[in-house]
């Protein structure tokens, strides 16, 4: 701990307090990573918050931002438990917030009447984290990075028996930046236009996602990744990664490229029509049966012998090929089919048994989904 005495207005602190905090564990097995760690230069303050593998850091200064009312009277670091940095923050009883060392680790925060002064950790104890830029920039719109995430961020697996599973798979591919999900019974996959040197990684859903939402109101989003770590980062915000290891497979093969049957539906009318018949459950999943005779007969149905049955008729606009009877989990059709902002969705399918296929009816073919079906006994 060194000595350090700054004040800051209240609000702008705890707002750049919580974005710091997204990236601290409460149960880190190096008890700093549980704070945030605050350094205090002759005219800007910079907070970073980390698990080791996550990490953000937090730029704050007068010439960025004139409410910011930042006075530093002297330079230092200290590193102080995130939950009680928060609550004090938040709870202090002015607009303009006084921080400064007192003794060793012992740090007093002051408002108009308020004097808290608590313990913090040894800023020795603070891991050194690498923030130098990676290799491979590029910059997207913010808009088309959060429909990218969006559209596939759901796919990803929950559990983390195959932890590459729970990343999005990245890569460079003739001019185009092709990210795929997958919990190896769906996939998603999201292509749009980017002009950059090849390059594949799986980056944790869950970074892709704290970015999603701490730049969110960007216009652009400035990234750059090696084959170890991701960075995202604007003048304010750093976000950095390390990536997930291991080979990720090889989803192209399969994606089917024929089909035997093609349906075209409202795509509000199918979702709803889904949403309600899911709440009939068998081991805690909805199997929604599906049986198409023609574009005017569409029977979806869901049944558990100890809850009971749902039963509705759809119509399409289209329906092409034999009568279908598929089945397939209510909750994977729904993601996939909301992941579309059109009007309407086609729906390929390859048998009763085999992927099926949703895309947009429209020229914008980026989206794609796939979705196993599920045999079923009903």
């Amino acid at each position: 701990m060194t000595d350090l005495k700054f004040q800051i207005n209240k609000n702008k602190f705890y707002n750049a307090l919580q974005i710091a905090s997204r990236a601290v564990s409460s149960n880190s097995p190096v008890p700093s990573l549980s704070g945030i760690f605050i350094e205090a230069n002759v005219s800007s303050l910079t907070l970073t918050g980390s698990d080791a593998s996550t990490s953000i850091q937090v730029y704050l200064e007068n010439e960025k931002d004139e409410e910011l009312e930042l006075r530093i009277d002297q330079p230092g670091k200290i590193c102080l438990d995130s939950r009680y940095l928060l609550d004090i923050v938040r709870k202090i009883d002015s607009s303009i917030v006084s921080v400064s060392v007192i003794d060793g680790t012992l740090i007093q925060f002051k408002g108009d009447k308020a004097d808290y002064k608590i313990n913090g950790y040894l800023v020795s104890n603070y891991p050194t984290i690498d923030f130098s830029a990676p290799s491979e920039p590029f910059v997207l719109e913010t808009k088309v990075f959060n429909d990218l995430i969006a559209q596939t961020s759901f796919a990803v697996a929950s559990k983390d028996h195959r932890p590459v599973l729970t990343g999005i798979c990245m890569k460079e591919d003739g001019n185009q930046l092709v990210a795929t999900a997958t919990d190896s019974f769906r996939l998603a996959k999201k292509t749009i236009d980017l002009q950059t040197d090849p390059f594949q990684v799986v980056v944790p859903v869950k970074v892709l996602n704290e970015a999603k939402a701490i730049y969110g109101e960007q216009e652009t989003l400035n990234i750059s990744l090696d084959r170890k770590k991701i960075q995202f980062k604007n003048e304010d915000i750093l976000l950095q990664s390390t990536l997930l290891e291991g080979a990720y497979p090889d989803t192209d093969r399969l994606i089917p490229t024929s089909f035997v049957n093609t349906l075209v539906i409202n795509r509000e009318s199918f979702v709803k029509c889904l949403d309600r018949a899911m709440f009939i459950k068998t081991d805690n999943m909805s199997v929604i049966r599906m049986f198409i005779q023609d574009k005017d007969h569409i029977e979806i149905t869901c049944k558990n012998q100890e809850i009971g049955s749902f039963e509705e008729n759809l119509t399409a606009t289209s329906f092409t090929g034999e009568p279908l009877d598929i089945s397939f989990s209510g909750g994977f059709m729904v993601e996939a089919a909301r992941s579309f902002e059109d009007k309407e969705i086609q729906i390929s399918f390859t048998g009763a048994l085999r992927p099926m296929i949703l895309t947009s009816t429209s020229s914008d073919q980026s989206n794609l989904q796939l979705v196993l079906p599920i045999r079923s006994f009903n």
